[in-house]
């Protein structure tokens, strides 16, 4: 195993950004701000996944490296602002890590994975104060499918799930009839709602099989996509929209078995 790392490096990145942030140095790094990153932030960490979907080492080595980097700046800029440096970024999460894991680096036990989810809900909110509600370290601006699988898990660890599967897949039947009588009703409000629900209850059904509800269903529309080019390519000049249907079904469904 390689040893653990020493500070020199981090140091160095500090350093460098430091330098980029200076009044002599990069103009585009003098201009940034904690706002105007925030995309590019974004898109580091989608860049991050996308080399774990790949199991590609070198990739994830290079774009974990640029997620670092945005840790860095912001901290630079809000060492600027006398507001906090890296050091006390890196100081308060070692603090919080042994703080929220007693059964580590105190006395407490942990059977399971799950009593330490529970254990650690339980260490935060206490941290943030008794009026602090479980959801509330959540933000509002999470993807919608990635939001509804951690408000779920939450809510599992505090008491609040089905005891098995089986009750899952009836709420499922239970939303599907609900939207055909909300389009039978001719309720356009109620239809969105009823959706909504039934979305809900998917990432439901992921999360009690233990399946990843954002990942899968970027492997989906992946599978499609691939699938969708390989009935283009098929068809060559003629178009989708000319094709007959039950055409495009059989191409569809060969080159989904193939």
């Amino acid at each position: 195993m390689e040893p653990l790392p020493t500070d020199s490096s981090l140091t160095r990145l500090c350093e460098i950004v430091a330098r980029l942030r200076a009044p002599d140095g990069c103009p585009w790094d003098r201009e940034q701000t904690h706002a105007s990153l925030r995309g590019a932030l974004i898109e580091e960490c989608y860049e991050v996944l996308d080399a774990i979907e790949r199991a590609d080492d070198s990739n994830l080595r290079e774009e974990l490296g640029d997620l670092l980097l945005h840790v860095v700046m912001h901290a630079q800029m809000a060492r600027e602002r006398a507001a906090f440096s890296f050091e006390e970024v890196a100081a308060e999460i070692c603090a919080k890590m042994i703080r929220r894991h007693p059964h580590v680096f105190g006395d407490k036990l942990a059977g399971d994975s799950q009593e330490v989810l529970r254990q650690w809900e339980k260490i935060k909110r206490a941290e943030k104060g008794e009026s602090s509600g479980i959801f509330d370290s959540l933000p509002a601006s999470l993807p919608a499918l990635l939001r509804a699988q951690n408000v779920q898990k939450k809510a599992g660890r505090n008491g609040l799930d089905w005891p098995d599967i089986e009750p899952v897949f009836e709420k499922m039947q239970e939303e599907l009839a609900e939207v055909r009588q909300a389009l039978a009703d001719g309720n356009a409000r109620a239809v969105e709602d009823e959706i909504g629900d039934i979305l809900f209850t998917a990432v439901n059904l992921a999360r009690k099989l233990d399946v990843d509800a954002e990942t899968t269903l970027a492997a989906a529309t992946n599978r499609f996509i691939k699938r969708f080019l390989a009935v283009e390519k098929e068809l060559g000049d003629r178009k989708m929209e000319d094709t007959p249907p039950g055409e495009l079904d059989a191409i569809w469904n060969r080159i989904k078995t193939s």
